[in-house]
């Protein structure tokens, strides 16, 4: 998405500071797409996310099957940060409950905790 930027709001933070966690962002609308997810590529650029937005919160599964490189992935429900978790490559496997689920770079969530806030701006 042309602009579209992945933007971290710590819920600690007083000060309301937001950090971009990634200014090239897909959005896999599609089941095709959400199938597919980051299966097949080679690597993904460090300001790189896909984001799959739900219908509504429920559990989502994630798989690496197919996917050579290790990734961040988080479970949104609200824009709120449910679950965090680091897949491994080929084998990882996650689930959480969220309405949206985003794959970033491994290490790319270091700094994102439970309760923070993660939301795509223009």
């Amino acid at each position: 998405m042309s602009g579209v930027r992945l933007v971290h709001r710590p819920a600690a933070a007083t000060d309301r500071s937001e950090t971009v966690l990634a200014s090239d962002v897909d959005v896999a609308r599609s089941t095709l797409e959400q199938a597919r997810g980051l299966m097949f590529r080679r690597s993904i650029t460090d300001d790189y996310a896909l984001v799959f937005p739900f219908d509504e919160a429920d559990t989502q599964w994630l798989h690496m099957l197919f996917v050579p490189f290790a990734i961040d992935a988080v479970w949104l429900v609200d824009g709120e940060v449910a679950a965090k978790k680091r897949l491994a490559p080929f084998v990882g496997l996650g689930r959480g409950r969220a309405d949206t689920v985003v794959e970033l770079p491994a290490g790319a969530a270091e700094s994102v905790s439970v309760g923070d806030e993660l939301r795509l701006v223009d």
